[in-house]
């Protein structure tokens, strides 16, 4: 018996306490400890009786099997739910935690994003600098050009007095 879950055991148990006190409690059935059997009984009512114990014995017996089973049935059925009920929990938790990552990384990207457009306005106004720079330097540039081809053009006409100029 030690094989069966301690339910069944116990009820296996019970059932053959139950029986051995109504066949021990009934004198008509079987003989007191000690003693003899009832007076009156034929060997027919004997056997009547016993199969009437023993379909009694047996009735308790499987109605207690079925209540072990049943209740082996709740208690996996209990475990079944708390199971599913904890994965829907996780899935909540996943499902928030997700969220809330989401959130965060959305948070830094538009972080990020500011900081790399207040970088390429700074770096904007130094190129505007720079180009500004570069334009007045062109601008002395193409001065300093007009100078020079305007000296070169004097050069030149001095030269060509000089050249023109008769000897004496």
């Amino acid at each position: 018996m030690s094989s069966h879950h301690p339910d069944i055991t116990a009820a296996l148990q019970d059932n053959q306490n139950v029986l051995l006190e109504e066949t021990q409690s009934d004198p008509a059935c079987c003989p007191a400890p000690g003693g003899e059997k009832a007076q009156g009984g034929s060997p027919r009512m004997e056997s009547q009786g016993a199969a009437v114990l023993d379909r009694q014995a047996s009735s308790r017996y499987f109605a207690a099997l079925d209540s072990s089973v049943g209740d082996l049935r709740q208690r996996a059925q209990g475990l079944i739910d708390r199971l599913n009920d904890s994965r829907k929990e996780d899935h909540t938790v996943m499902s928030s935690f997700r969220d809330s990552l989401q959130l965060k990384v959305s948070n830094l990207a538009e972080q990020l994003e500011e900081r790399l457009f207040q970088l390429y306005s700074l770096h904007n106004e130094l190129i505007q600098e720079r180009l500004q720079e570069l334009a007045e330097v062109m601008e002395r540039v193409r001065q300093a050009e007009d100078e020079l081809q305007q000296v070169c053009h004097t050069v030149e006409a001095a030269y060509r007095d000089l050249c023109l100029q008769p000897e004496t």
